[in-house]
């Protein structure tokens, strides 16, 4: 007997096709009467930049900017849940059934991908790929790739469509 999926951790990137991959996750929730946990991981600066950077500016102004990053972060996925939600969840009020909560982290993506499906115990992970990285591989990027080498979990990989979709966002 296969094992239930109750939670499922959608991670995203806030790409503009990254509603392409929510869908996905919808309708998985929607399928198993499962809670999404969204996770957003705004990505830490490599040691070296993080240097340049704090020797140039004050601690004040660097919480600022991190602040308004995270702000900025969370405004642009409760909009875009809410819009995508009118387009898919027919029934008013159906996405509190849906969605858990939205997770913003600081970090190493995979890292974090890991770290938030095991302490949030969820039972799949789903997310988007397009390898913009420098050696591009047809179907996943380097995020993607290592969260599939170190999970146990099961992952559905949704490759993002190059152009628009018909839930492409535009809220950059």
């Amino acid at each position: 007997m296969l094992p239930e999926i109750k939670k499922i951790l959608y991670t995203t990137d806030l790409s503009p096709n990254a509603g392409y991959v929510l869908r996905y996750a919808i309708n998985s929730a929607k399928k198993h009467d499962a809670k999404l946990i969204v996770l957003h991981v705004l990505e830490e600066l490599p040691r070296t930049a993080k240097v340049l950077v704090e020797s140039y500016i004050e601690d004040e102004t660097l919480e600022k900017i991190r602040k308004d990053k995270f702000a900025f972060a969370k405004d642009r996925i409760l909009k875009r849940i809410q819009e995508l939600c009118k387009k898919e969840l027919k029934i008013e009020g159906e996405s509190e059934k849906i969605f858990d909560s939205i997770q913003l982290v600081e970090g190493y993506p995979a890292d974090e991908i890991l770290s938030k499906s095991v302490q949030f115990n969820c039972d799949a992970i789903i997310m988007g790929t397009h390898g913009k990285g420098f050696l591009k591989y047809p179907y996943f990027g380097s995020t993607s790739k290592k969260v599939l080498r170190r999970t146990r979990k099961p992952v559905f990989i949704i490759p993002l469509p190059e152009g628009e979709t018909d839930i492409t966002f535009h809220d950059k």
